[in-house]
């Protein structure tokens, strides 16, 4: 190993050290890293811009966080936790699992982050007009934003990158991993009934309440609704067809936004722009990508999917199981998103000589791995921390031991299934 390949590995440890714990802000981080990288010769800026951000995730999601943006303003994401509470009769145990099977679905079909930030306020309305605490709901839906997340390309950050990385399609998540996602959401409702079965008792008056709610008032702009479901059904078909139409998912979704954009007459768009997009998290993937071109420039990936091989034995199936486990504990301590940065660029130095085909597993594992384990820890995923940033501002906290109880059981729950599904559907 020489002094360039050490310093350089310095630097991201340096780096990742206060991303990991938030000392800083992890964008600052993130961008410093990268120009620290490119200023001291690591990398060229020429090489950084055209060869190693990739502009498909950056583009997916800036498309993603318009349309979401635009239904939003509708209301209608409130209507329907509205709608769902009052058909379980305000019986908050039926009520607590509509609301953790709906947002996994949202979760899938829009992002993680995004569908707490909606749901979560509802639910702490919801029960506090129950007069029961909102931590369960709280809790359960963090946790399955983060499974949800795990069935398509575009449920989850990580899922973005690796389908860009490994020219996965939108078809290819949801033949591989959709069914085993779901029957992780029914095992996980099962245990969260038993968690919080005690703590859901309330009176017929709380009860009437719930039903007292006027859910069609929720919608604003029903016009645009219309018009938004449509172009998102499109949307949906367009990514379903992709490889046939030989585009890739950015494009879709760059399409999809526009012609929401054209048609939400009412929205400013200038406003809406620097409001809705989260230019924050867009530099923190360009400073990331950077950072890990930096490290794959200097061949520290290429030593590290050496030393995996080495331990491994060359072993596939001992590779994927430890991927699992290792993208799973990682992730519930760490931001997941840099940790996959990391491995994508050693998956494919492991393909360079096993193939790419029968890398494959590797990437599931990595997909499972780093999305499951977001559940393990209050800070294991972004969807944890913005659900207990907003129970916090309701005056109900959230501790991270008691996030963290009951998500690090989910997790050893999910990754035990995840292990035996990698071994038996690939190997």
């Amino acid at each position: 190993m020489d002094t360039q390949m050490i310093i350089a590995i310095a630097i991201f440890l340096g780096c990742y050290f206060f991303i990991a714990t938030e000392k800083i802000n992890k964008i600052v981080i993130a961008l410093a890293g990268a120009v620290i990288y490119i200023a001291f010769g690591f990398i060229s800026q020429e090489k950084a811009f055209a060869h190693y951000i990739d502009w498909n995730v950056i583009f997916l999601l800036i498309g993603m966080m318009i349309m979401v943006g635009i239904i939003k303003s509708t209301g209608l994401f409130e209507y329907i936790a509205i709608f769902l509470a009052k058909k379980a009769k305000g019986d908050p145990k039926k009520i607590l699992l509509m609301l953790f099977f709906i947002t996994g679905l949202f979760s899938a079909l829009l992002d993680n982050v995004t569908t707490v930030v909606i749901i979560t306020p509802i639910s702490i309305l919801i029960a506090v007009e129950m007069g029961i605490s909102p931590l369960p709901f709280v809790i359960t839906q963090a946790l399955a934003s983060n499974i949800g997340g795990t069935a398509t390309l575009i449920g989850d950050p990580p899922n973005v990158m690796i389908g860009s990385a490994a020219g996965i399609s939108f078809m290819g998540f949801i033949e591989n991993l959709a069914l085993f996602v779901v029957f992780n959401m029914l095992i996980i409702a099962v245990v969260i009934f038993l968690f919080f079965r005690k703590k859901l008792i309330v009176s017929n008056e709380r009860r009437a309440r719930i039903m007292e709610f006027q859910e069609k008032h929720l919608i604003t702009d029903k016009s645009l609704l219309g018009y938004s479901l449509v172009v998102f059904l499109i949307f949906i078909i367009l990514l379903f067809f992709q490889e046939a139409l030989n585009l890739h998912a950015a494009t879709i979704a760059l399409f999809a936004a526009t012609a929401l954009m054209i048609r939400a007459r009412k929205v400013n768009i200038d406003h809406f722009l620097n409001n809705e997009i989260e230019w924050g998290t867009i530099l923190f993937f360009i400073g990331l990508f950077i950072m890990v071109g930096a490290l794959e420039e200097v061949r520290v990936i290429e030593l590290m999917s050496d030393k995996i091989m080495q331990i491994t034995r060359g072993n596939l199936k001992a590779t994927a199981v430890s991927m699992v486990w290792t993208a799973g504990i990682a992730s519930a301590f760490i931001d997941n998103i840099p940790f996959v940065a990391t491995m994508i660029p050693m998956i494919k130095d492991i393909a360079q000589t096993a193939g790419t085909d029968n890398v494959m597993p590797l990437w599931w594992a990595l997909s499972l791995g780093a999305c499951f384990g977001g559940n393990g820890t209050l800070i294991g995923a972004s969807a944890n921390v913005i659900s207990a940033g907003i129970c916090k501002k309701s005056n109900y906290p959230i501790s991270f031991m008691t996030f963290t109880k009951y998500g690090a059981l989910v997790t050893l729950i999910n990754l035990i299934f995840s292990t035996f599904f990698i071994l038996w559907k690939y190997f």
